[in-house]
């Protein structure tokens, strides 16, 4: 804590503490500790934008020049252990969590949410990374998958048993927090976390009741939770050449508006209005964040011209790059590498694979950074097999190349 003490007051700590900014300060310091207890031992520094907050929040921005290093992270479904292994895979995280990606941008293609019990744990990761990166001109690009979607729609059918305990110990904090705000007068009244939710659901066991409770008030809209963290995610970003989904684009979606999908999605998620996201958007096997069209192991099963179509109609998009469908053979391209599908079913509970990460220098060298020696191996195999018989799940000739890293 070198630095923080003020050797000229330090023997009078109430100097500057009135009674006008006495809540405010306790407000500050009770929200500091609930994170820190939520959060596994993180304190996140200072926010880089602390003049918006909330009710305002500044537009989102969907489009990016190219970064010198551009990052693409697959599904992580709360495992925060194989979620830090991929960020040290790329070189962006050091051995205490602390981002060393300097100038690099990151996208993470969502799907934090479900199918393990560190969710909360990796939101707030990846929030103390972005202000991190921020500071170095870095950047860390989050977005939404379908089962952030499925969440905020209250739809829990991934969850785990440890998805619901680590979220009933959440509340429990921001409950007490709240009663601690409730003693100081000056502060407004906290809302009630569960204003409005049933005591009991009908067919769901008694000992589950409290943590979907928990689970609805952090995540519906306008939940503390999805204010706070998935408000700030993407459904489609453009960096460089690059288009990232969680699904991928079919051509309503871009004559939509790419813009307009971030902004709609966000304002759903945030509470602002009574905003209704077309379904078409979100829900259902066409929508951005369900698509599988392009996602098909066998490159034959893959919808070439439609992809060619789409990116077309994205001014200077070159691949479109995506998650959702799990990949066994590891990261991969098709369609000439115009559709790179990054889902290594990395966590635990969901295939527990081996960390990859896709890595593009500059706009043009596409390389997979990988963590499993055997998966170098399918380079060579991969230009026989692709004339042989058009499968997609290995690297094509002019493909990513593989490049092994120590995790």
């Amino acid at each position: 804590m070198a630095g923080v003490v003020d050797t000229d007051h330090h023997h009078h700590p109430n100097t500057n503490i009135t009674c006008q900014n006495l809540p405010h300060l306790l407000s500050s310091f009770v929200d500091t500790f609930i994170d820190f207890s939520v959060s596994g031992g993180l304190f996140l520094p200072p926010n880089p934008n602390p003049n918006n907050p909330n009710p305002n929040p500044p537009p989102l921005q969907t489009t990016y020049p190219s970064p010198n290093r551009l990052i693409a992270i697959g599904d992580l479904h709360g495992d925060l252990h194989k979620s830090k292994q991929a960020l040290t895979l790329a070189g962006l995280i050091d051995s205490s969590g602390r981002w060393t990606g300097g100038t690099a941008t990151v996208v993470q293609v969502g799907d934090v949410l479900d199918r393990g019990g560190e969710e909360l744990k990796i939101l707030y990761f990846l929030e103390k990374l972005r202000r991190e990166a921020d500071k170095c001109g870095g950047r860390v690009v989050t977005m939404n998958g379908n089962h952030e979607i499925m969440n905020i729609d209250g739809d829990f059918r991934y969850v785990t048993q440890s998805g619901l305990d680590e979220f009933k110990v959440w509340a429990d904090w921001y409950c007490i927090g709240n009663s601690m705000k409730s003693l100081c007068t000056g502060l407004e009244k906290p809302k009630d976390l569960f204003r409005g939710l049933p005591s009991v659901f009908p067919n769901v066991k008694s000992e589950l009741t409290d943590g979907i409770r928990a689970r609805i008030a952090a995540l519906r809209p306008e939940g503390p939770i999805s204010s706070r963290f998935l408000s700030k995610n993407l459904t489609v970003a453009v960096v460089g050449e690059s288009v990232f989904v969680h699904g991928g684009l079919l051509p309503n979606h871009v004559s939509y508006g790419l813009d307009r999908i971030n902004k709609e999605v966000r304002d759903w998620i945030s509470g602002i209005k009574q905003v209704v996201v077309p379904s078409s958007l979100i829900r259902g096997r066409n929508s951005v964040v369900w698509l599988r069209r392009f996602s098909d192991e066998l490159a034959k099963n893959c919808d070439c011209s439609m992809l060619e179509h789409v990116l077309g109609t994205i001014p200077g998009a070159k691949r479109m790059i995506m998650g959702h469908t799990i990949q066994e053979s590891g990261i991969n391209g098709v369609c000439e590498n115009r559709a790179i599908r990054i889902d290594v079913g990395l966590s635990k509970g969901c295939g527990n694979g081996l960390p990859e990460v896709l890595e593009i220098i500059g706009n043009s060298d596409v390389r997979v950074l990988t963590s499993n020696p055997l998966y170098l191996n399918r380079y060579q195999s991969s230009v026989e097999a692709n004339q042989k018989e058009g499968i997609g799940m290995l690297i094509p000739e002019h493909g990513p190349r593989p490049v092994e890293v120590q995790a």
